[in-house]
């Protein structure tokens, strides 16, 4: 395609709009309700609260080597750009296969149906009205998106506002409840005997809950002055995300305890109903969904500009890869990642869906933070505009520390981790036969 039937994206993405995507990417429905997992694994406030910390900083060194990729390659498309020049056209297409066409829309599906669960509960709808919610707000969205990134970003930067507003107001409200004594945030918990692991095994939760890191680079290209912006907001989001997942625990431990946030299945309504009641239980069901909304629109807009990408490399329909001449957006592409998410809300058949697709997820971490080798050795003797430190110790320790959580949720779910291979495997053969469709046709 040439740029005048095909024009690019705009670059209408500053500093601030690129943080919002890192922390509205990241913070979805996972921390005000995984908490209680990580306690329940855990003997202590001092661990729970270091296992956050730890969780971040492994998280940390995966962005900074998101940061040099994104520096080097400012494009749309983000982990399937490096794979596709470091690997080939084959790699590249399967993290689209499992990515693009199966996890985006699954897990949009069930953000969109956790948001429909809490703004029905918060409104008073029955609960017949949560697939058509959950529908209507992916719709929605897309809508949205039709008129561009700077329409999407604005739509965002309000949810992130109010999702880091949530997170603030359970600060408060944990802090009000210890009633000054804060002994009992470290406090061990004498009665809880863990087995051996169980310590790394709460890290499993951890890690799931700070994912969604890679959006932004989906989005390259249209931040502006990628090689500053990208690295400074990737640091800037994460390390917000940080201080936000830890300060939130210290709210729970400080309001309920070790024991009640381990005992806990909804930590952070059971907090706000301890000093307000039902009252304050609607409040956070607000709270958090603008959360998952905020968190859809994100994965939508950085899921269709990968698919846009593989359409205009010629590994989807050619309508895929257009970029609307007006707006500069992928409507397409928008079109067919939220089509197919409401089909997947509507029909309730996203959940093993998603479980299927985790241990894809993370092994495109693993290979995409790979080609880092790849173009640091190919590229030798070119200068990068940012370079990830203590290289290559960072990407050597993020990509072991991904391997490891593969390995873990293979023995913990070896089901879900043998389908999620099985659907990279099936995507092999759909691309040859693609290519061969395409030959013929040429």
């Amino acid at each position: 395609m040439t740029a005048e039937t095909n024009p690019s994206y705009l670059r209408r993405l500053g500093t601030w709009d690129a943080a919002a995507i890192v922390i509205g990417g990241v913070i979805g429905a996972g921390i005000f309700r995984s908490a209680s997992t990580v306690a329940e694994r855990t003997s202590s406030g001092a661990q729970t609260l270091a296992l956050w910390a730890i969780g971040g900083l492994l998280t940390l060194a995966g962005v900074l080597c998101y940061a040099e990729l994104g520096a080097r390659r400012p494009q749309a498309g983000g982990v399937y750009i490096y794979l596709r020049e470091a690997f080939g056209q084959l790699p590249a297409f399967l993290f689209g296969w499992t990515m693009a066409l199966i996890n985006y829309p699954g897990s949009v599906a069930a953000v969109a149906t956790t948001f429909a669960d809490y703004f029905c509960a918060a409104i008073g709808l029955p609960a017949t009205w949560v697939r058509p919610v959950g529908a209507g707000a992916i719709a929605f969205i897309v809508a949205v998106n039709f008129f561009g990134i700077r329409a999407g970003s604005r739509m965002l930067n309000v949810f992130t506002i109010l999702k880091v507003s949530a997170i603030a107001l359970l600060v408060v409200v944990g802090v009000v409840l210890a009633h000054g004594q804060f002994g009992n945030v470290l406090a061990v918990d004498t009665t809880r005997q863990l087995p051996a692991g169980a310590f790394l095994g709460a890290l499993l939760p951890v890690l799931f809950t700070y994912g969604g890191f890679h959006y932004l680079n989906d989005l390259a290209g249209e931040v502006r002055d990628p090689q500053k912006t990208l690295p400074r907001a990737l640091g800037l989001g994460l390390g917000g995300v940080v201080v936000c997942y830890v300060l939130v625990n210290f709210a729970y431990l400080a309001g309920l305890g070790h024991a009640g946030l381990a005992a806990s299945h909804a930590p952070a309504a059971d907090l706000m109903h301890a000093l307000f009641g039902e009252t304050g239980a609607t409040v956070i069901a607000v709270g958090i969904a603008c959360s998952t909304f905020g968190y859809c629109s994100i994965a939508i807009a950085g899921g269709a500009r990968v698919l846009q990408t593989m359409g205009a490399d010629g590994m989807l329909f050619n309508a895929v890869g257009r970029i609307d001449p007006r707006w500069h957006a992928p409507r397409v592409a928008l079109a067919v990642l939220g089509g197919w998410a409401i089909v997947l809300v509507l029909s309730g058949s996203f959940g093993q869906l998603v479980d299927y697709t985790t241990v894809g997820e993370w092994l495109s971490h693993a290979f995409g933070i790979a080609t880092l080798f790849w173009y640091r050795r190919r590229f030798r003797n070119e200068p990068s505009p940012y370079r990830v430190p203590l290289y290559p110790v960072l990407p050597l320790l993020f990509v072991g520390t991904v391997l490891s959580v593969i390995v873990a949720t293979a023995i913990h779910s070896p089901g879900d981790a043998g389908m999620s291979l099985l659907l990279i495997a099936v995507g092999v053969p759909v691309y040859y036969a693609w290519r061969a469709w395409q030959r013929k046709r040429a």
